[in-house]
């Protein structure tokens, strides 16, 4: 059963989680095992749990214990339950609680490459996102779209980032994801490398002369499928662009010359992971 602590002491040592650590603080890159997150909101929080991702503690305003948090607080065991008023709460943490909810959770390890995609058909590659929300929208989109697993670059943002993980409606905990390298120079000449190693064939999203229309037959019939997206503004490195097997673009009316990386990614998913 879990254990309902009245918040009395915002410096307590505990609550450093939600009021004190910095996103690269929990992560904690140079001890990934002890690496932290934070999920918000009842649903966000059970997606993490149904994914097996482990509580350390909730913060809730009081008025939830009983109700919306009821049945997620039923799962937690042992994990102690921090509450307090919403207008101490926001003092606390400094924003409001939206939601009303937070649970801090320990990260998983990652999986290789390889053991990640074994059996995937279509993956998407992700070069240096660095914007938590596109990160978490494209995550969404790859949930719904059918895409069966991501891979980031070593310099995105971190999936687990707090808003990468609301944006994502909890998404990032149902799409098998993990790092493609575990340094700028592992990509993208080595990272591609081992995804034609795996069968991949590979497809940048870019405008180039030779860029085929997303809907092109050839991509359609590849058994085995990445699709590479690069970073906001600059989109692909021309280095990535030369080495992936295809480069497509979406076709644009009325003048527009390209999409939002987030929204470029939904509709390459929903042409290129549907039917296959």
């Amino acid at each position: 059963m879990s254990i309902i602590v009245e918040i009395t002491d915002i410096s307590a040592p505990e609550l450093a989680v939600y009021t004190r650590l910095t996103e690269a603080q929990l992560r904690n890159r140079l001890r990934p095992q002890e690496g932290l997150f934070i999920a918000e909101s009842p649903k966000v929080i059970g997606y993490a749990l149904d994914a097996g991702y482990a509580p350390v503690s909730l913060l809730t305003e009081r008025r939830h214990i009983a109700g919306k948090a009821a049945a997620l607080i039923a799962r937690l065991g042992d994990v102690p339950v921090y509450t307090a008023e919403s207008a101490a709460l926001q003092a606390l943490t400094g924003y409001p609680l939206t939601r009303g909810v937070l649970c801090a959770m320990r990260r998983k390890p990652l999986l290789s490459v390889e053991a990640l995609c074994g059996a995937a058909r279509r993956v998407a590659v992700l070069e240096n996102i660095v914007d938590a929300t596109n990160l978490g929208a494209i995550f969404r989109s790859a949930a719904a779209l059918g895409v069966d697993a991501v891979l980031l670059t070593p310099s995105c943002c971190d999936p687990l980032n707090r808003r990468a993980v609301r944006v994502s409606m909890g998404t990032v905990f149902q799409v098998p994801w993990t790092y493609i390298g575990d340094a700028p120079g592992d990509w993208p000449q080595a990272g591609l490398a081992r995804l034609s190693a795996l069968g991949y064939r590979s497809v940048a999203l870019a405008l180039t002369d030779r860029s085929v229309s997303i809907d092109d037959a050839i991509l359609k019939a590849q058994p085995r499928l990445a699709l590479v997206l690069g970073t906001e503004g600059d989109g692909l490195s021309p280095e990535t662009i030369a080495r992936c097997d295809f480069t497509a673009r979406i076709p644009m009316a009325h003048g527009v010359d390209s999409l939002n990386v987030a929204a470029a990614g939904a509709v390459a998913f929903w042409e290129l992971c549907r039917q296959i």
